[in-house]
């Protein structure tokens, strides 16, 4: 027994990298946090502190990491930038008129390499062919465009 109270971090030391292989396995943070705290619990057994201190101070430790750095450590992670696939990474970019394009008329549009059926997105607007457009809202396989205005020197 006297082994064991020489060497306790020892005893801290294996708690912690096993936490830390779990945490491996879970991914949800907890258990990393515990490792810390067994990490300043293997600390304070080094320097000669009593046991009940060593225990303590670990629980302190994995409750203030549990508390304070977990929660966005974990935001951090599961954030990320938002991607956007399928027809809304059309919204916002120009095409090329193909055909003409009224309120009465669906005409055709060049977008991103492809030809797509657009519509005004205001009705009352005609757009000839060979205007530059941008794409305001796609419903179905129409896109709703908006002529671009030019600057004229």
């Amino acid at each position: 027994m006297d082994w064991l109270s020489d060497n306790l971090w020892s005893a801290w030391l294996a708690a912690a990298v096993l936490l830390g292989v779990a945490e491996m396995f879970s991914l949800d943070l907890i258990l990393m946090m515990l490792a810390v705290g067994a990490v300043a619990g293997m600390v304070l057994a080094l320097l000669g502190a009593p046991f009940a201190i060593q225990a303590v101070v670990a629980a302190g430790a994995s409750v203030g990491m549990l508390a304070l750095v977990r929660p966005s450590v974990a935001r951090r992670l599961h954030s990320g930038p938002t991607l956007t696939q399928g027809h809304d990474k059309l919204l916002g970019q120009r095409g090329l008129v193909t055909q003409d394009i009224s309120g009465l008329q669906v005409g055709r549009v060049k977008l991103a390499g492809e030809v797509w059926t657009a519509a005004p997105y205001d009705e009352h607007v005609s757009i000839a062919e060979g205007e530059t457009v941008e794409v305001l809202q796609i419903r179905g396989a129409t896109a709703y465009v908006h002529p671009v205005p030019r600057l004229e020197p």
